[in-house]
């Protein structure tokens, strides 16, 4: 494995529905990273969500005060020199584009935004939890994707079809859009 080199960071805001390919993308792209010479750190929303953000429910404001704590973890990891890639649902596009303008005001244009289309019926096939089971049975209320909005980005850096691809072809996608942006060194 290559000696980490001080780098710029930057970070990779994975978002799209629950089970659309985030946390399995997020855990590639950070396991690839130091084979590039970068350090990297995954934050998984649900992770974060357990420990910086237990006891908040899943209202919008609460949502979006999770989001801006996702947001602020990647600032202070990018610009350190780390690659922060956020693996979170973050539903509603206000919260995102806050999270964006907070981290390029920090660290400039090194924020890229991912989106994992996937189709609803395709998460829920894969939703190994039955999370979408149990909202569309009425026993969870306010599940992103069932009962409450999801709001694609309208200019994401990327957009990833992850029903159509595989998590490799995805990840190739993610690290040629890196080496174009510069902010990883170009492979062989």
């Amino acid at each position: 494995m290559p000696q980490l080199q001080r780098r710029a960071g930057f970070t990779v805001w994975l978002t799209g529905l629950p089970c659309s390919g985030k946390t399995t993308l997020a855990s590639l792209l950070g396991a690839w990273l130091p084979s590039a010479g970068q350090a990297a750190e995954v934050l998984d929303g649900d992770v974060v969500r357990e420990i910086l953000s237990k006891g908040l429910g899943y209202s919008r404001e609460d949502r979006d005060l999770n989001v801006k704590r996702i947001g602020f973890l990647c600032r202070i990891l990018s610009r350190n020199g780390v690659a922060a890639i956020a693996a979170v649902v973050s539903p509603y596009r206000a919260a995102r584009d806050t999270v964006r303008d907070a981290v390029r005001a920090e660290i400039g244009d090194r924020f890229i935004e991912v989106h994992t289309d996937c189709p609803v019926e395709v998460c829920i096939q894969r939703d190994t939890k039955g999370l979408y089971k149990r909202a569309l049975a009425g026993e969870i209320k306010g599940f992103t994707g069932v009962d409450d909005p999801y709001e694609p980005p309208q200019k994401p850096e990327l957009a990833l079809k992850t029903h159509l691809e595989t998590p490799q072809e995805s990840l190739a996608r993610v690290i040629r859009l890196l080496q174009e942006r510069r902010l990883i060194p170009a492979g062989d």
